[in-house]
């Protein structure tokens, strides 16, 4: 195999076991949001009130699966929906205290996880994955938009 070959076994493994990691875990916290809301509510996160159209094209979804999640959220009161001020006939959505309480929880309780996970990997190793993922998912976003 190549190294793309490899990278793209590797990756696909990183997210089956990571999803069978989250699921075996016995503790709650972690599952408090699911994989959506806790994406959502990172990206609005010290934000203004954002457009779900914006949102939507942030977060490489369509609009009508951003608007859904926008909506289930709304309904368990982790986020609050207005009008956009710009666009009256859009909306905007902005994270309750409630979203960003079971945010941060959820972020410790998956920060808890990995530290016991990497327990055995030295902080320079930790340092050299967080950047890599960092790149990976920058050349990710670059693929993603519009040319």
């Amino acid at each position: 195999m190549n190294a793309v070959e490899r990278i793209e076994a590797e990756l696909a493994l990183l997210m089956r076991r990571a999803e069978a990691t989250r699921r075996a875990e016995a503790g709650q916290a972690h599952r408090a949001l699911d994989r959506a809301a806790y994406v959502i509510l990172g990206h609005l996160e010290g934000r203004d009130p954002v457009n779900i159209g914006q949102l939507a094209a942030e977060l490489s979804v369509d609009a009508s699966t951003a608007t859904r999640q926008v909506a289930a959220m709304e309904r368990d009161g982790l986020i609050t929906r207005g009008r956009d001020p710009q666009d009256g006939r859009g909306s905007v959505v902005s994270a309750t205290s409630l979203g960003l309480t079971r945010l941060r929880a959820v972020r410790k309780a998956r920060a808890d996880l990995y530290e016991r996970i990497l327990v055995d990997w030295s902080g320079d190793d930790r340092n050299v994955l967080a950047t890599l993922l960092h790149r990976l998912n920058q050349s990710m976003d670059s693929h993603l938009k519009p040319r």
